[in-house]
């Protein structure tokens, strides 16, 4: 979802390695060791939570989480939390880190020191203040001043344990002075409108006359005003401080009025001072991206030029080929290239151009494929994105069987337990692995069209560049079973296979699984001897016989064929996403909380269900069709956040989800699935229908037409559902980094053009067929990286002229607006 700037949209995305905590300390008790768990906050929300390692004060979680956020955010945070015997949790530490400064952690391993959790610095959301200072003469005929203070509204307080009431308590700082005046409590709201003023009396000193008072005078300009957002609570313990600011009258000025937005900071002097090894340390890999896309039409120049990397020849000399040879991993290459090409419905001649040139620089047929080449990693990524709903319906069941069941399967003499029989683990590791055998080889029918067009493409330019018979299955099992299935069995959570990083008993069970159906698939002669370890060769022997070479062979053969079925012809149900949401009663019943439950609900590629809890039969089932739009639903219709509807032919089904991540998932996946439906709606309301009216539009008719029209939904066919623009920003941001990279490539050009000799050292790296063609591409990409670059500036530029401090966009206490306004600052004095 992106954030609409004037003519820009900017997209925001995160992808997260949670690696390992280490030195948690000791639980105060006998057993010492703690169960704990780690969760991702947007802030103060929880947007991802790992699962509970038990018994350990250095737990390692290993899982991988990745999210576009929805919305803006001052701190990416993250949570270790400690369950105890009551199953009671409670906080050990966190680690914050404020939005301007992912940028110095990006894709690096670091170990954060975890800092104490304490309500006084927990702290988001934003206040709207007017100040007005204005001179009155009192009853005895002093000359004073009077502070009007007047506290407007709130943006984005955080909800504390599932509510938000909050008030705003208003005090003058100076001597004697100590009241505090209070706003009235806004119940059930995290953006309360207050609109409330406060009156406090000042005194001047009047340097410039021999008056003298009889009250004691005081210097405006050296007093502040206190705002601090309080959370109303019921409990025995007391309201909870939300956050507040402090404000210096001296921002009065001469004309004694001042109106703008603060963020809310931390209670000064809040929390405990720790010492830095006391609460333990978190190792995180943080991969922060932030798209500026500009409209479609300015990426012409450069999508041109990429999208005729398809076709052109050969294919060395395009501009998709200049991208791979100049960033660092290919993986940073590969993932914009592909979205780009399944956009546009080029990805087929475009894998199939790279296939190809790669396949002729291969000399040996047993090393196909086998590299981490640029050809490698763009199939490795259509395969995730075209084949991920193959993966689920094929593996799933089995691999959580696995992970539920905790069946011993360790083969290895060595690491076997004393309780544990060899035969028996090894008789346990057979069926699983007969089992996964069975159900891939039997899969081909539902392989993905797209992934089977890409197969045939490198069977064919395989068989036709080696006289072998075997390389033209080798070069399609390199991929499906030594890069698809295998790694999905193996880290089954980075496949939405499954929800976490699997336990080290489960993990190592599919390490073995995996290693057997990779050699299994290998269809290597001697697969005996491709094992290091003696139990993993005479365990092979299981499956010596000549069935699996003969099954894993014919599935080759049909998943390469280049005769296809039509994928909307397999009618079998396919799981989507599935999880805990609160819905509200759909029935006409008198409306109030007690109509909102929590269900288990289930998607499918035919139905919309929800079930008491998972596992039961479906209270309600709605068929894909009868979905005719998905849209957020406005928050004030029942002060909930995070809410959504389904609209159905008779109603809407009203639905809360976790956390503003969970939302949009849910409405991205459910508006896909059903974008195709005939009688989708153009118009909607966006609130709801209460109390006999609309509350968007006031009409009485529950059946009135939509008031507002409905938001662009996402296609249903994976070539369109990408935003093409976006992607060309990416690659775009590519080529501007390693743009030191693209003029040493054209020196590279120019050396061989001229010498057309041995190489030199420093540019050996490039692989140039066509120094002359190659040249003329660089250039021109070039040429359109530095258009776009102007593009920015000039953007940059122009919104640092309109940007004012302490609006609603830029509130005062923004520290990453003021880094931003020192950049530009730096850069218009280095512009002139």
């Amino acid at each position: 979802m992106a954030v609409e700037e004037e003519g820009l949209r900017v997209f925001q995305s995160v992808k997260i390695k949670i690696g390992e905590a280490k030195n948690i300390p000791p639980y105060p008790g006998p057993n010492k060791m703690r169960d704990c768990y780690c969760t991702v906050n947007l802030d103060q929300e929880e947007v991802f939570r790992t699962k509970i390692i038990e018994k350990s004060l250095c737990p390692f979680y290993g899982e991988d989480f990745y999210c576009e956020i929805p919305r803006s955010f001052r701190h990416l945070s993250f949570y270790i939390f400690d369950r105890d015997v009551f199953r009671r949790d409670s906080s050990i530490g966190k680690v914050a880190v404020q939005k301007e400064d992912l940028q110095k952690y990006h894709a690096k391993d670091t170990w954060f020191p975890l800092q104490p959790v304490s309500a006084d610095s927990e702290v988001q959301g934003k206040v709207h203040l007017e100040l007005r200072l204005s001179e009155v003469i009192t009853d005895s005929g002093v000359v004073c001043h009077k502070l009007a203070t007047r506290v407007l509204e709130c943006q984005g307080l955080p909800i504390v344990n599932g509510q938000c009431d909050p008030y705003a308590a208003v005090s003058l700082l100076g001597p004697s002075r100590s009241e505090a005046k209070k706003t009235k409590v806004k119940r059930k709201t995290n953006n309360p409108q207050f609109d409330e003023v406060f009156y406090f009396e000042v005194t001047r000193p009047l340097s410039y006359t021999k008056r003298q008072f009889d009250v004691e005078e005081e210097d405006v300009d050296k007093l502040a005003l206190r705002v601090d957002l309080w959370n109303a609570s019921n409990l025995k313990f007391g309201d909870e401080f939300l956050g507040g600011v402090r404000v210096p009258l001296k921002v009065l000025g001469p004309t004694g009025v001042h109106e703008a937005w603060y963020f809310l900071q931390p209670r000064e002097g809040g929390g405990r001072v720790v010492k830095v090894e006391e609460l333990g340390s978190l190792r995180l890999n943080i991969v922060y991206t932030e798209d500026h896309v500009f409209s479609s039409d300015r990426y012409n120049p450069l999508r041109d030029l990429l999208l005729l990397s398809a076709s052109i020849q050969p294919v060395s000399v395009s501009a998709a080929h200049i991208l791979g040879e100049v960033c660092r991993e290919k993986q940073e290459a590969a993932v914009p290239l592909v979205r780009l090409f399944l956009h546009s419905g080029k990805i087929l001649p475009f894998l199939s151009a790279i296939a190809h040139a790669e396949v002729n620089r291969t000399q040996d047929p047993n090393t196909i494929f086998r590299g981490n080449s640029l050809t490698s990693k763009c199939i490795d990524e259509t395969m995730k994105l075209a084949g991920m709903h193959y993966l689920q319906v094929t593996l799933k069941p089995i691999i959580d069987e696995i992970c539920t069941d905790h069946k011993p399967c360790e083969i290895d003499p060595v690491r076997l337990k004393e309780s544990e029989n060899l035969d028996t683990n090894r008789e346990n590791l057979r069926v699983y692995v007969d089992r996964i055998f069975s159900v891939i080889t039997a899969s081909g029918v539902r392989c993905p069209t797209v992934m089977c067009d890409i197969f045939f493409s490198l069977r064919e330019s395989a068989a036709s560049r080696f006289q072998d018979e075997e390389v033209r299955y080798t070069a399609v099992s390199s991929f499906i079973f030594l890069r698809f299935f295998a790694p999905a069995i193996l880290s089954p959570n980075l496949f939405q296979l499954r929800p976490h990083h699997p336990d080290s008993p489960t993990s190592r069970t599919l390490t073995l699984i995996s290693k057997t159906i990779q050699t299994l698939g290998s269809l290597a002669k001697s697969k005996s001897a491709s094992f290091k370890e003696s139990y993993m060769a005479a365990f092979y022997e299981f499956f010596n016989e000549q069935k699996y070479g003969d099954a894993v062979k014919n599935f080759l053969e049909l998943i390469s064929s280049s005769g296809h079925w039509d994928q909307k012809s397999i009618e079998s149900p396919i799981l989507l996403k599935e999880g805990v949401m609160i819905k509200r009663a759909q029935g006409r019943n008198r409306f109030g909380m007690k109509n909102f439950k929590k269900r288990w609900f289930r998607l499918t590629n035919h139905e919309f269900t929800y079930h008491k809890t998972k596992g039961e039969g479906a209270l309600c089932s709605i068929p894909i069709e009868n979905i005719l739009a998905v849209e957020r639903l406005e928050e004030e219709s029942f002060k909930m956040k995070n809410m959504f509807q389904v609209v159905q032919p008779e109603r809407a089904l009203y639905i809360q989800a976790n956390n503003c991540v969970e939302a949009r998932d849910w409405m991205d996946i459910l508006t896909k699935v059903s974008h195709c439906n005939r009688k989708r709606l153009t118009t909607y309301h966006p609130s709801a229908y209460l109390n006999g009216h609309w509350l968007c539009c006031r009409l009485s008719a529950d059946a009135a037409p939509g008031c507002t029209p409905c938001t662009g939904g996402l296609p249903d066919n994976i070539q369109l559902d990408v935003d093409g623009d976006r992607e060309t920003e990416r690659i775009y941001s590519l080529f501007s980094c390693y743009m030191s990279k693209l003029v040493k490539m054209q020196e590279a050009c120019g050396s061989r053009s001229v010498y057309d000799g041995p190489e030199q050292d420093e540019y050996s790296s490039f692989v140039i067929d066509e120094p002359q063609e190659t040249y003329k591409t660089l250039k021109m990409v070039v040429s359109a990286v530095q258009t776009l670059e102007q593009r920015h500036t000039q953007y940059r530029r122009d919104k640092f002229k309109k940007t004012k401090i302490g609006s609603q966009e830029h509130p005062i206490g923004d520290k990453s607006f003021q880094c931003y306004i020192r950049q530009q600052s730096e850069s218009s004095t280095y512009s002139i």
